[in-house]
């Protein structure tokens, strides 16, 4: 509770779906300045906007969740888009962040930096074992910069920032606009609407066979606000379970707890993505004793729910 006590703090991304929990986090711990820039006030990709918002607010700490975001799909559309937004977003805020003398910087990062074939569970050393996977690389390489800087920014001017890796992350209050949501939103809204709509089958991407592991958004938060109060060493940190799931078992998961009773169609001409997905998460507990808590099955029950009372 003493650690925000009479600090200001910018929750970049702070309206969307992970920021909105971290908030709630904040605030049972204490936090009672919580500054959230809106996108039609403050255009984080503009110097001038950042500079603005610092000179207005200055804040003692900055929790950078605000991202350019998609599935697969959105990715492959605007990976032009996708680079530079998450990184200008990211260099200017940090650059400004340390001339305005913030005591503490925590950068959000992406599973999605990992090379594409790294070794499973994934290790925070891998982290430049090669190439990302092509699909979501340029976001990926973008974001993962913040990571670089952070590291460099410690090494030369003594500045507090931390970078951590939370895995896939879901529940209620997604993103579940068809062109840009992840694979769970995604799924659990193609069966809800098929289910109503009566309709006899739903077309997945890929042949199901790529896993993923997936991260219950309060646990995220929990784990983000716990470090940003403790963690203040330069090493990438990952935020995850520890287990994995194939997107055949996931899709029969969601299938099974909305009830839909058609058939599942795959796409196998459309990509899989990485292929598999864990992570370490032996670094999260050692540091500051971070363990995700909600069972994925009771997490996707919550999220499906959600989604249901708001369609």
């Amino acid at each position: 509770m003493s650690f925000w006590s009479n600090k200001k703090v910018i929750v970049t991304g702070g309206a969307g779906f992970l920021g909105q929990v971290v908030q709630k986090e904040l605030r049972t711990r204490g936090a009672t300045e919580i500054i959230v820039p809106l996108v039609e006030e403050y255009d984080l990709r503009d110097k001038a906007a950042i500079i603005r918002l610092f000179e207005k607010t200055r804040p003692d700490v900055v929790i950078h969740l605000a991202a350019v975001v998609g599935g697969i799909g959105a990715n492959r559309e605007n990976p032009g888009k996708f680079f530079y937004d998450n990184l200008i977003m990211g260099v200017e805020l940090m650059e400004q962040a340390r001339l305005f003398d913030v005591k503490k910087f925590t950068a959000i990062g992406t599973i999605c930096a990992y090379p594409k074939f790294t070794p499973v569970p994934f290790k925070e050393d891998d982290l430049w074992g090669g190439y990302p996977e092509e699909t979501n690389a340029p976001y990926g390489l973008a974001k993962k910069m913040l990571l670089v800087q952070a590291q460099a920014y410690r090494q030369q001017y003594g500045f507090n920032a931390i970078y951590l890796l939370p895995v896939n992350l879901y529940g209620p209050g997604d993103n579940f606009a068809p062109q840009s949501s992840h694979v769970i939103p995604a799924l659990i809204k193609k069966c809800v609407d098929a289910k109503r709509a009566g309709d006899k089958s739903i077309t997945v991407w890929g042949t199901g066979k790529a896993t993923r592991e997936f991260l219950y958004v309060d646990d995220a938060a929990r784990g983000i606000v716990t470090a940003t109060e403790t963690y203040n060493k330069p090493d990438p940190v990952n935020l995850g379970t520890d287990s994995e799931i194939p997107i055949k078992d996931l899709v029969a998961l969601i299938v099974e707890l909305t009830g839909f009773k058609g058939d599942v169609v795959w796409d196998a001409a459309q990509p899989d993505g990485q292929p598999r997905r864990r992570l370490d998460v032996t670094r999260a507990y050692r540091e500051f004793g971070f363990k995700a808590e909600v069972p994925f099955r009771e997490g996707l029950k919550r999220t499906i729910d959600w989604y249901v009372q708001k369609a």
